[in-house]
């Protein structure tokens, strides 16, 4: 007992240890503090463990590390030091570890076979990458034997062997003819998934002599073709039946491996005549649901995604009717190495405590081993701060000596895992992320949040202070978060100040302020009412407001939620909206909005429009009700039904309105039945069998309809046969092995009778089937299971009752369910049109794995990589949706210089299938942007110091920068202009043997090897002597530009309390400048609501200073984002388009009544037509197409009326300009279908696997390479 005590203590204060110890330091992803801090190299990127080269290309073996300082790196092959000096063919790239062994240039691929891996390495520790083993793909040809015919009796069972050479990797098997069309394979003749021919008995239409097997070798993008096999049949006695016997696999019973998470495929061929049929189960289990799939006519089981419990016995079964044979797989499923925990990196201070943890699972168990910095732990440099214990290494009590990287590696008969984790101890004094002196505004009674971002190690503690010299904040009104944030809940006026964050550990100290201003809120002190105005009058809302002295506001009015009607009769005034002349569409809500940069408020009033007092006049009323109904003449399937009319109340009766009720079916509902001209009292009705009338009158005036009449008595007719069938018969599937009809049920004065039943018909299409029959209740739907997957079958529903059937329905065609598509598009290819666009082709998928309707692809794409910078950000893909059958697209809105990844996927009705393999393009190098910024310091007599940024976006290498100025005399004309080239790598400049107290103007551009950017221009003056002269100016203005807004910021030099305002406009253009004032003395302003793509012009200048300007500035929007799909029915320009349709329909029925009506009739028909009862209108169907770029240029929405705000700034709009479509013919391809059309050319883009430290299992051919 006393033992066991011991040894569950000691389990829980090692429990206990590695709670505390799971925490480690935070880094900001701060790009300026990553740079400063020191860190062990980390593998980014490596080619694959097996990775099967051209041996017609140069081998390109990837190793891509980051680190600080910058990591070393080094090779070794087959586990020795692999010295690329001594090898003229062996380059390694610079400043990376990926290696290039130039083979194009006379070296051979097989001599450079073998295991290769990559170590990183700086003075923090040293990262390695997986073994990768090198081989050369191989397509051997055919050894040349001589083919005997096959004679082959009728009835009996043929192989023809394919035995294809070996290759790497394996090639894929077809049969073709001569002709080069693939061979017809059915349930009786099949391929084998060795690759040979399989007949379970021969007819004489088998005979031919040109059975082709052929091998395509898709890495080295070649077939081959094997000899013409001759089969001839003979019928020399009858043919008789035979049982069912395995032609594959043979025996009774056999064994299958497998590895987790593959494929697993079971095959079973049989000889017999007829043909046997195939049936799989598995022994004491089910086949797993979602996973299982049957392959060649049922002949092949097919099972993805395999996992241990998979394991069992499955049994294959071959009957036909004279009997049956099976045979027994046992399938066992091991498993390579997979993670469960992966080690993960640690940042730690001295003296901290940490853990790495390396666990992994698999069959069988996986070993696992540690290394440091690529040296097997054992023999490694000892670390007394470091234990091992199994698979987790316990830290304690750190030093900066401890940092290294560990390497955890758990491998088992079938593969391994490597993962490389570093142990990263930083002593770092505090730093504060947060830039100095920043300025937030809030309005009072709404929470400030003051930032701190801070960093050190080990971790600063964070103090707020209120004032320079101020106590330390407590208290309840504060909220103080872990990040260093200080929160004030609710923030007053007197919250208003400087407030000081201090950060210390024990290595130093540090401190910075930020300001808070608190804002009065915004108010509307006179809110608009409620008015009611005679129609013709005038009104006016009043919006008083009151607001902050240092807010700028703007007033906004709506109506109905919406802007203002771009109508003259509606006058925005400072602080009222008047409207003048109203009419009754003025009748609505009005709302003030009132919006600064920091709050908004709102405040509604209800203008309600009457009409003027009537003058005295004859008092018109609608008609009242006719009386005294009478039924006469009944007949079987017809009636006379007479009224007396009402008072018409000085107004003629146009017409009355008949309706009935079915007192049997619907009682109480009426329904219309027919109508008559007012001058008419009687009317002849046709009448459905098995229905109980009741039928009603009313009278209709220029006025309005009258109340409704008494009903008449009742009247019973007799029951008969269905006159019709069922409308709207469809057949669709819902699951791959359905069908399920549906229709639209007769009403029930339809049904002609009691008992009203559908008699519900179904067969196969195009197969010589007999119609499969149910007669179901009174419903609307049937299900058929156990269909093929999507087969059309014909099918008809036809009504009955108790008395007898309804006419023969005619027949309709529906499919069976659709399944997803089985294969994705083969051949796809990439072709760069230009920097920022380029063509996708693939090959059309078999119709026959499509399991639906086609109805279109999808390209799946995404940026991997920016060449310029080789960074990575988060993959956005994108899709784009290309309808029917066709087989290119073009992918614009590419970034220039950029590594892109793209697959295609068949689409059908119920999804998407498997994506092709990824496919690697990268775009050539654009123009750069404009260089970030360009400031002029330091003027002197005779020279000023260039300072510049690089550009945002450079598109590419830059190579240089372009430099021009010119002086500028008193009378503003411009001098000489000097150019000066400036070497790519250098940010400043100084210019010397200049002209003092001279103004020059500077034209500033980066340069690619495509050409020249957009410039960036700047003014400055020498100085007269050595006082710095104190004119006003404003300089250095510099633009961040998104997609639709820009951030403008500037210097200015001179007088205090300037007004300043911006200036805008499209470069190039003649428009005038656009201007925007900015709020307060603040020195940068947002434009917002700029176009995408679009190069401006901005400039800054200053009230008051005699219109004294900044040079200007040119700058880009972003490039909009490739839409996904886009709905037409939501488009603007779609929805105004429909709009102005139904206008003109409207003018030019009123006008055809109008003209109808002055041929005779009476006047209430006249009004009557013009206020025809617009209740009924047609319903639009949305078409479901699927979106794809558009040729037209000019789909943009329609542009709104708007209403100018009071401070005169006008909206601008977004453009909505669509994509362009483009096509071309696809050059011939070696078809899926089968159809051969040309030799496979061009090569195939090797794609290098991308690590993350931690790599995946490999296949079972890594399994030798597990790393030691």
């Amino acid at each position: 007992m006393m033992k066991k005590r011991s040894i569950s203590a000691s389990k829980a204060s090692l429990v206990l240890f590695l709670c505390q110890v799971i925490s480690a330091l935070d880094v900001p992803l701060d790009s300026k503090l990553l740079e400063e801090l020191s860190q062990p190299p980390t593998i980014t990127q490596q080619s694959p463990k097996d990775y099967i080269v051209d041996p017609r290309e140069n081998i390109v073996i990837q190793c891509e590390a980051k680190g600080k300082p910058p990591p070393s790196f080094s090779w070794t092959r087959n586990g020795t030091h692999f010295d690329i000096d001594k090898d003229a063919q062996v380059t390694m790239k610079p400043n990376s570890g990926t290696l290039v062994i130039n083979i194009m240039n006379g070296g051979k691929a097989e001599v450079y076979e073998g295991v290769y891996q990559c170590t990183a390495r700086n003075e923090r520790g040293a990262a390695i990458s997986n073994n990768i083993v090198i081989r050369s793909s191989r397509s051997p040809l055919w050894t040349k034997e001589k083919l005997e015919p096959n004679h082959v009796q009728e009835g009996d069972s043929l192989v023809l062997h394919c035995r294809p050479p070996v290759g790497l990797p394996p090639p894929i098997i077809f049969w073709m003819d001569n002709a080069f069309q693939r061979l017809p394979q059915s349930e009786r003749v099949s391929q084998g998934l060795n690759g040979d021919l399989y007949f379970s008995n021969v007819q004489p239409e088998d005979t031919r002599e040109d059975y082709i097997c052929y091998a395509r070798f898709n890495h080295t993008q070649t077939i081959q073709q094997k000899q013409p096999i001759s089969v001839k049949v003979f019928s020399t006695k009858p043919v008789t039946e035979k049982q069912p016997i395995l032609l594959t696999p043979t025996g009774s019973t056999s064994t299958k491996v497998e590895l987790r998470g593959n494929v697993l495929l079971l095959e079973c061929i049989a000889a017999g005549l007829p043909t046997p049929v195939i049936r799989w189960i598995k022994e004491g289990g089910e086949l797993p649901a979602n996973r299982t799939f049957f392959e060649n006519f049922k002949k092949t089981l097919k099972i993805i995604d395999v996992s241990e419990a998979d394991s069992g016995n499955y049994k294959c079964v071959a009957r036909n009717i004279l009997g049956s044979v099976h045979h027994v797989i046992s399938v066992t499923v091991k498993a390579a190495p997979y993670w469960i925990t992966a080690p993960r990196n640690l940042v730690l201070s001295p003296g901290e405590d940490g853990t790495l943890i390396c666990r992994a699972n698999g069959n069988p168990k996986p070993n696992i081993s540690w290394l440091a910095n690529g040296v097997p732990i054992a023999i490694a440099p000892e670390d007394p701060s470091r234990k091992v214990d199994g698979d987790t290494i316990i830290f304690s009590h750190v030093q900066e000596r401890s940092s290294a990287v560990y390497q955890c590696n758990a491998s088992n008969e079938y593969g391994y895992l490597l993962a490389n984790a570093f142990v990263n101890v930083l002593a770092e004094p505090p730093r504060i992320l947060t830039p100095a002196n920043k300025l937030y505004q809030v309005i009072a009674d709404s929470p400030a949040l003051l930032d701190c971002a801070y960093f050190g190690s080990p971790k600063p503690e964070v103090e707020w202070f209120k004032g320079v010299k101020g106590s330390i904040l407590r208290g309840n009104e504060y909220i103080f978060h872990d990040n260093g944030t200080l929160e004030i809940p609710v923030a007053q006026k007197d919250s208003t100040g400087t407030y000081t964050c201090v950060a210390r550990n024990e290595l130093g100290k540090i401190q910075n302020e930020v300001q808070l201003e608190v804002k009065d809120p915004t108010m509307i002190i006179k809110q608009p009412e409620y008015k009611v105005i005679q129609r013709y009058g005038q009104v006016s809302f009043e919006c008083i407001i009151k607001h902050d002295s240092t807010l700028l506001p703007t007033v906004m009015w709506l109506k109905d939620n919406d802007e203002l009607p771009d109508d003259e009769r509606f006058l925005v005034g400072k602080d009222n909206l008047t409207i003048m002349n109203v009419t009754d569409k003025d009748d609505g809500t009005y709302t003030c909005i009132v919006n600064t940069t920091l709050d908004s408020v709102s405040a509604s009033a209800v203008l309600t429009v009457v009409a003027a007092p009537p003058t005295p006049a004859i008092i018109y009323a609608r008609p009242n009700p006719p009386f005294d109904l009478e039924l006469t003449g009944q007949l079987e399937r017809s009636v006379e039904l007479s009224w007396i009319p009402g008072d018409e109340n000085n107004s003629p009766i146009t017409n009355f309105v008949i309706e009935y009720e079915d007192g049997l079916h619907e009682p109480g509902v009426w329904h219309y039945q027919t109508e008559v001209p007012g001058t008419q009292t009687t009317v002849q009705l046709k009448l459905s069998p098995y229905v109980n009338y009741s039928f009603r009158v009313i009278a209709v005036n220029e006025i309005g309809r009258s109340q409704p009449s008494e009903p008449s008595e009742q009247y019973l007719t007799k029951s008969a046969n269905p006159d019709e069938n069922p409308s709207n018969v469809q057949g669709i599937g819902s699951e791959p092995d359905n069908l399920v009809i549906t229709w639209e049920s007769l009403k029930g004065f339809q049904s002609n009778g009691p008992g009203l039943q559908y008699k519900v018909s179904w067969r196969q299409k195009d197969v010589d089937d007999e119609w499969t029959s149910v007669i179901v209740a009174n419903v609307s739907k049937y299900i058929v299971s156990g269909t093929p997957t999507f087969v059309p079958y014909e099918i008809k529903v036809q009504a009955l009752n108790d008395l007898g059937y309804a006419p023969e329905p005619s027949e309709v065609i529906g499919h069976s369910g659709e399944d997803l598509p089985m294969v994705a598009p083969g051949n796809v290819q990439v072709h760069v049109i230009n920097s920022t666009l380029a063509k996708v082709h693939w090959d059309p998928v078999p119709l026959k794995t499509v399991r639906g309707h086609l109805q279109g692809y999808k390209v799946y794409y995404w940026k991997v990589q920016n060449l310029s910078r080789r960074s990575r950000r988060h993959v956005e893909k994108k899709i784009l949706t290309f309808r029917g059958n066709k087989t290119f697209g073009m992918l614009p809105g590419l970034e220039p210089y950029s590594s892109y990844k793209l697959n295609v996927r068949v689409v059908n009705g119920k999804g998407e299938g498997p994506a092709s393999p990824d496919k690697v393009f990268k775009t050539p190098e654009g123009v750069p942007s404009s260089p970030s910024f360009l400031k002029i310091t330091n003027p002197t007599l005779d020279s000023l110091t260039l300072e510049w940024g690089s550009p945002t976006h450079p598109n590419g290498v830059l190579t240089s920068y372009i430099l021009k100025f010119q002086p500028i005399n008193n009378t503003h004309e411009l001098g000489p202009l000097v150019e000066i080239r400036i070497p790519a790598n250098e940010s400043s400049l100084i210019l010397k043997n200049l002209n003092y107290s001279t103004r020059y103007k500077f034209y500033f551009n980066a340069q690619t090897s495509v050409g020249s950017g957009s410039q960036i221009t700047e003014e400055a003056v020498t100085i007269m002597d050595e006082v710095q002269p104190l004119y006003p100016r404003i300089r250095n203005v510099t633009t961040a530009a998104a997609e639709t807004y820009a951030n403008i910021s500037w210097e200015y030099e001179g007088p205090d309390h300037a007004n300043f305002y911006v200036e805008y406009g499209v470069a190039g253009s003649k428009e005038d400048w656009k201007k925007e004032i900015v709020n307060g003395s603040r020195s940068f302003f947002v434009l917002k609501g700029l176009t995408p793509g679009t190069a401006y012009k901005v400039r800054v200048g200053a009230e008051g200073l005699s219109g004294f300007r900044s040079s200007e500035d040119v700058f880009e929007t972003g490039p909009a984002m490739a839409s996904r799909q886009v709905d037409i029915a939501t488009q603007g320009w779609f929805i105004g388009l429909m709009c102005a349709v139904a206008l003109l329909i409207l003018i030019l029925l009123i006008v055809c009544f109008i003209r109808r009506n002055k041929g005779g009739k009476y006047p209430v028909k006249e009004k009557e037509d013009a206020h025809a009862d617009p209740e009924i209108q047609p319903m639009k169907e949305d078409d479901g197409t699927f979106g794809e770029y558009s040729d037209a240029e000019d789909h943009k929405p329609l542009k709104k009326g708007s209403r100018t705000p009071s401070d005169r700034t006008v909206k601008k709009e977004d453009s909505d300009d669509s994509l362009v479509d483009y096509g071309e013919g696809v050059n011939g391809q070696f078809n899926e279908d089968g159809s051969f059309i040309g030799q496979y050319s061009g090569k195939k883009e090797k794609e290098p696997a991308e690590g993350n430290e931690s790599s995946e299992a490999p296949s079972p051919v890594n399994a030798m390479n597990s790393f030691v």
